[in-house]
């Protein structure tokens, strides 16, 4: 019996390894023939295909494809998709959906070839009888007032899926021809388009059971396309194809109002911009309108933000990432109901998008989308808003470039903003420079809008510079303000020559503003209240002796804290107004700014010998916040914070002569030249003498502070902006010498 058992297992196991091959061969020609007899017996051309069985067999039909592979070797082709292969069932079903014949048929169509590209997984667009059908259902996608979008969005996703896979097959699915191919394939499109013309393709192919195959292809096992100059193996590169191409489709249908499809179709771009390889960003780059319908949906998002949107509101608005808009948190939450925030928000979602495409993409379409970029938004776009006259519309367009530039992070998409905003000059400016080259007429005018008679203007393009600085872009700092410093022509010979210590040691009287603190008692040091954190050392070194280190930090510190008179401060009768409370946030700043310019090649000590020149110029930028900053006890607060917060942003990069220039007391200028430190000390001899006019000047100011603080509620009161003013000068002291502070090496402190 033992025996028996044995055999008659055995027999059992040849039976179930042999008989389901030859059944489901069977079973898929019925299903199969089952489709094609619906249209020779259907009389009712009206009924929908989800009432007749189409569905449920070509569910059972894929069924079996999957089935068949899975028990197959990764080799091999099964009987079943050899006979799918063979009789060119994609291409009957293409035109079936092409018909829509029942109606509804194409969604059928669209949701099989979806399935069939994502669940089987051996290689398949590479064979002929494949990426033809592909390629005509691509042409069908995308077509006016279709009903189609949540099944071609898939079929489409489907498609870039599975050229990620194999990414030698893009050039198949874009159909990039020679103009031979193009000819070739053209003429073998089926001229059924009708529905009659479909189904009699059907019934042809339910009567005779097969197709004649297609001239010159091989068995789909071996997986070779057709030979010959048809075939587009090795494709001669053309210009772009025609709309209905699958980038252009792919882009249409990401302006869908179904969020769903978008998602998909952004999905299936990027798959497509990221393939690995240098061959096929090249192919998408010079064959395909890929960089160029991106850049135009950006324009046009952003020509849909409305002018009426508040400036204001742009101050810190928040990124939204590109997928998370899809998110169902994101569909929910709305933002407040301001007309223009639902625009802003689709505008810098697509602003983010781009930016993954141009980090994960190959270099070749990253350039060509960063310049495309270039030419459709910045230069074609946003650079008339910010030349126009209409004051209005310089303040919202720069507020808008802010906000991008604040979101930008992309180092292709920064290298096109920098030199369109900057220009590309290098050698050191003159007073003379007439700033008519096309190249620096942009960044003359913003420079300009700094010192606008709009204070709204002033602090929005001093925004704008102080969130260039905080990019990782070393031409920015470059261009801005070094190259005017680089050969140090600021500083006098005989001061520049000494090193060190020695230089600290020199006379400083060549300040003619020196004197006058010396005899002026508002700046002794015994003036100072207690709540002060001075360094108990001298403020101005003995020329007999050799200062240390040390005690360079110290004098530069209490420079900038004795600027201030007793008189003029108010920190002292506030708690948490200090001089330390500046140090924690100058250490970030610094830490900050040395990690941006830690790769820019900057010399550790200053140059020994200053060039000579006729007159030392400090550059338009430096110039303009020079003026602002003499002005500081006649503007706005806010105007005057945003200034001084750029100067500091200045101050803070670890560059020596930005150091020099900006945080060194007791530089000696050449004739005619200003530093920061010379242009606060004009500022404070302005500022004594209107004091003596504004009786209780002390108790105002420390009034103004505890108001400005929320301490106190606000009320009318005289000489408003010059007591703002003054709280701004002694909070900007404290800052200048909190950054020179942490500027010093640790281990000299």
């Amino acid at each position: 019996m033992d025996m028996l058992s044995k055999l008659t297992n055995l027999f059992q196991q040849a039976l179930e390894t042999r008989e389901p091959i030859v059944n489901l061969l069977e079973s898929f020609v019925d299903h199969w023939k089952g489709i094609t007899n619906y249209y020779i017996e259907t009389t009712d051309e009206s009924r929908p295909v989800k009432q007749t069985d189409i569905p449920w067999r070509l569910k059972q039909m894929l069924d079996i494809l999957v089935y068949e592979e899975q028990q197959q070797q990764v080799e091999e082709t099964g009987p079943c998709l050899e006979y799918l292969l063979q009789h060119k069932i994609l291409e009957t079903l293409c035109t079936l959906g092409k018909a829509q014949y029942p109606p509804g048929m194409s969604q059928q169509v669209l949701l099989f070839f979806s399935k069939v590209l994502s669940q089987v997984q051996k290689p398949l667009l590479h064979i002929i009888n494949v990426y033809r059908p592909v390629q005509k259902l691509i042409r069908l996608c995308g077509l006016p007032d279709a009903q189609t979008e949540k099944e071609e969005s898939l079929f489409l996703l489907a498609v870039c899926t599975r050229v990620k896979k194999d990414p030698y097959v893009l050039n198949y699915i874009l159909e990039v021809h020679t103009e031979a191919t193009r000819s070739s394939s053209t003429s073998d499109e089926p001229a059924a388009a009708a529905t009659s013309t479909a189904a009699a393709a059907a019934a042809a192919a339910a009567r005779s059971g097969t197709c004649e195959a297609h001239s010159g292809t091989t068995s789909p096992a071996g997986g070779t396309s057709p030979p010959g100059p048809s075939s587009p193996a090795t494709p001669a590169l053309s210009g772009p194809q025609a709309t209905s191409g699958l980038i252009q489709i792919l882009l249409h249908l990401s302006k869908s109002q179904k969020s769903r499809v978008r998602l998909r179709a952004m999905e299936g771009v990027l798959v497509l911009a990221t393939l690995p390889g240098k061959d096929s960003g090249a192919l998408l780059a010079a064959s395909t309108p890929l960089c160029e319908l991106l850049a135009q949906r950006l324009c046009e998002l952003y020509s849909l933000i409305p002018s009426t949107l508040d400036p204001v509101d742009l101050q810190g608005f928040p990124l939204t990432p590109w997928r998370e808009q899809f998110t169902q948190m994101g569909e929910e939450e709305k933002r407040p109901p301001d007309p223009g925030t639902e625009p802003l928000t689709g505008f810098l979602c697509w602003l983010d998008y781009c930016q993954e495409l141009l980090t994960h993409a190959p270099k070749k379409l990253t350039v060509k989308l960063a310049k495309e970029i270039h030419r459709q938004w910045l230069t074609g776009l946003l650079q008339p808003q910010l030349l126009q006259m209409s004051e209005a519309g310089i303040l919202l367009h720069t507020a808008l470039l802010c906000c991008c530039v604040r979101h930008i992070r992309s180092p292709a998409l920064l290298a096109e903003l920098v030199p369109f905003l900057l220009g590309s000059g290098k050698h050191p400016e003159r007073r003379a420079d007439t700033h008519t080259d096309t190249h620096t007429t942009l960044r003359y005018k913003l420079i300009q809008h700094c010192d606008h008679i709009s204070d709204e203007i002033s602090v929005a393009t001093l925004r704008l510079f102080e969130e260039l600085l905080q990019k990782p872009e070393q031409s920015i700092v470059a261009n801005l303000v070094l190259r005017n410093l680089a050969q140090r022509s600021y500083a006098s010979p005989t001061t520049a020559g000494c090193a060190g210590d020695e230089r600290h040691a020199a006379d400083v009287d060549t300040l003619d503003e020196s004197e006058e603190l010396e005899e002026d008692p508002f700046f002794s040091d015994s003036e100072f209240g207690a709540g002060e954190p001075l360094l108990s050392l001298p403020r101005r070194p003995d020329e007999s002796s050799s200062s240390s280190s040390h005690t360079q930090l110290a004098e530069t510190v209490n420079s900038f804290l004795c600027l201030v008179p007793q008189e003029a401060k108010s920190s002292h009768h506030v708690q948490g107004a200090g001089y330390d409370t500046y140090v924690h946030d100058a250490h970030k700043m610094l830490n900050e700014c040395t990690a941006l310019s830690l790769d820019w090649g900057w010399p550790d000590t200053a140059t020994d010998n200053p060039a000579p020149t006729s007159e030392f110029y400090e550059g338009h930028f430096l110039q303009v916040l020079f003026d602002r900053i003499a002005r500081i006890l006649e503007q706005p607060y806010e105007l005057n914070l945003q200034v001084t917060s750029v100067l500091s942003r200045l101050a803070v990069f670890p560059h020596p002569h930005l150091h020099e220039y900006l945080l060194d007391p007791y530089i000696s200028l050449t004739p005619g030249a200003r530093s920061l430190f010379s242009t606060l000390v004009r500022v404070i001899g302005e500022l004594m003498q209107k004091i003596q006019h504004i009786p209780n000047f002390s108790d105002k100011l420390v009034h103004m502070r505890r108001q400005l603080m929320g301490l106190e509620e606000e009320t009318m009161a005289d000489h408003v902006v010059l007591l703002r003013g003054v709280i701004v000068l002694e909070e900007f002291c404290k800052e200048l010498a909190a950054i020179a502070f942490v500027k010093l090496p640790m281990e000299e402190q």
